[in-house]
């Protein structure tokens, strides 16, 4: 099972249905004109290149596929939402290709303009869904014969794992195939020689057999115990579930996959659709660069100034936790004296001596985390998502919060909830309660709330209360 091959084919077979839907249109408009396909009916062509717009067109298409986060799930896509996801793609495609062509065209029949416009959408629909539809059903098929098959790990060895391996030995269309369980404590339930590992080992288990979804099947219902293994399970790129009578307080949050015999629910599921997860992405790509760009004499100003002001470095890094549980390098202005902490963690307070006086003024309006779009455009950070920490406040966190492996789910952000209702955590307490907002956030993520949040963070900079 490779899913970038398998979303590559998908990428594929939309290209080349676009090459032919424009060569097909093209033909269209120009033997309706020239031959008069219609008596007395004259379809909309405007002059524009044939080579270049064959070109265009399905570089655009496949934007708008991925906006549409068709190819975030290449296996196990369901006929209904495929139908309406290739259908609403298609419209949108139609409606903006002609959107653009009609600027450049003085002289246009609405009569005959919406028969050209028919015309691309059934072609663009029809040719696209179908080619989509014989990779699905070939997969599918694939799938239900065991020819391909998502290697999966039971967390556990008593009787709900036993209870899972029977459940999905019988549901063939899931196509997961257990390559063994993990050992917890748990009573003794399983086929020992199925045993490959306990928890320490599972990182080489997971590379060695490639696996792709982990079941968390453990007897026991202690909350600490099931939170510390997620926190050790997350930081690896696999799908992770457990059953739904563990964490019910969940549910509202996470997806249940439909398509085993009994629902699990998947603790690394978003509440975000697809579609809004990719649109998000593009939209950190764009502002990021925007800002970048056009807000580099600002940049550079700030820059001068930290330097004039202070020795040191003008820009601050430090090393942060984000998704997966992967860590990277913040990066900031830097807004307190050097060598301010000598290597100990400490938080920030409202009359912290360590910063300087310029530093003051650029936290109270948010400028020394302009540097950060950098972490956004290079996908370690994302403008809207809990903000990210330090591993040693996070273990300190784990202590009293032991949910707060959940927030490794998302790319952390340059602000949320969180920061708007807490501002600068300068205790231990405060950082539980902006723990609770990013939980808050993770259980309601959208579109909409992300443009709220940056509505409230603008309104935060404008008036100056960053700090």
């Amino acid at each position: 099972m490779n899913r970038k091959k398998q979303m590559f084919q998908y990428v594929i077979s939309d290209a080349l249905m676009a090459v032919v839907v424009w060569v097909i249109f093209f033909v269209f408009r120009r033997y309706a004109n020239d031959s008069k396909l219609f008596p007395d009916v004259v379809i909309w062509a405007p002059n524009y290149s044939f080579w270049i717009m064959l070109l265009v067109y399905p570089a655009y298409c496949l934007f708008i596929h991925y906006l549409s986060g068709y190819y975030l799930r290449p296996f196990q896509k369901q006929f209904f939402i495929e139908l309406i996801t290739t259908f609403i793609a298609s419209l949108l495609i139609t409606l903006t290709i002609f959107f653009v062509l009609l600027l450049g065209d003085l002289v246009i029949s609405n009569h005959y303009y919406y028969v050209a416009f028919g015309v691309l959408f059934i072609l663009q629909f029809g040719f696209t869904y179908i080619a989509r539809l014989i990779i699905t059903l070939y997969v599918t098929a694939k799938i239900k014969k065991g020819q391909i098959g998502f290697n999966t790990l039971i967390v556990g060895t008593g009787n709900n794992a036993q209870a899972i391996f029977s459940q999905l030995q019988l549901s063939k269309q899931a196509g997961n195939r257990v390559v063994g369980f993990v050992a917890t404590g748990d009573i003794m339930c399983v086929d020992k020689d199925k045993i490959l590992c306990s928890l320490p080992e599972i990182a080489s288990i997971i590379q060695l057999h490639k696996v792709v979804e982990l079941f968390i099947a453990m007897d026991s219902t202690d909350e600490r115990i099931i939170f510390s293994i997620i926190n050790s399970l997350l930081i690896y790129p696999v799908s992770i579930k457990i059953l739904p009578r563990t964490y019910e307080f969940l549910s509202a949050r996470v997806k249940i996959n439909q398509f085993l015999s009994s629902p699990y629910i998947e603790i690394t599921a978003l509440s975000m659709a697809d579609w809004q997860l990719c649109t998000k992405r593009i939209f950190d790509i764009v502002v990021s660069a925007f800002v970048l760009i056009f807000f580099s004499p600002i940049f550079l100003y700030l820059m001068i100034r930290v330097k004039r002001d202070t020795q040191g470095s003008v820009f601050y890094r430090q090393e942060r936790v984000g998704l997966h549980g992967r860590t990277f390098k913040i990066i900031k202005f830097r807004t307190m004296y050097n060598n301010a902490e000598n290597g100990v963690p400490q938080l920030t307070t409202k009359e912290d001596d360590r910063i300087t006086p310029f530093g003051a003024v650029m936290r109270r309006y948010r400028l020394d985390e302009l540097p950060q779009f950098y972490n956004i455009l290079k996908g370690e950070m994302s403008i809207v998502g809990p903000r990210p920490e330090r591993k040693f406040f996070i273990n300190q966190i784990m202590k009293i919060a032991p949910y707060y492996c959940l927030l490794y789910n998302v790319r952390p952000g340059l602000t949320s909830w969180g920061p708007i209702k807490v501002g600068y955590t300068d205790t231990m307490d405060k950082m539980v309660i902006r723990l609770k907002y990013d939980i808050l956030y993770l259980e309601n993520m959208s579109l909409l709330s992300d443009m709220q949040i940056l509505f409230f963070t603008l309104s935060i900079i404008i008036k100056g209360k960053g700090l």
